[in-house]
């Protein structure tokens, strides 16, 4: 039974499936930047006009959210390895 379990590959094994899926992404990516040149924008702020100004506020957010994940709240809520064994 475990070794079934072993042996059972999963769709993201193959390096293949995950380049198709990143191929998928980028597309919608491409897709979606095109679609902004005629979509009407009802912006509130001058800089909400910008092409791709959506799409460049969502990443650098992203980026915000790792970095402060990473450097500010891991060292607070982060324990020794060995904190529930004591």
């Amino acid at each position: 039974m475990a070794k079934q379990q072993k042996d059972k590959k999963y769709l993201f094994d193959d390096p293949r499936n995950v380049r198709r899926l990143l191929g998928i992404f980028y597309v919608s990516l491409g897709v979606l930047l095109g679609l902004e040149l005629f979509v009407h924008k009802h912006p509130h702020f001058k800089w909400e006009e910008w092409f791709g100004f959506y799409a460049i506020y969502g990443l650098v957010s992203c980026i915000l959210l790792v970095l402060i994940a990473k450097y500010i709240l891991r060292p607070l809520i982060m324990r020794d390895e060995d904190y529930y064994d004591e």
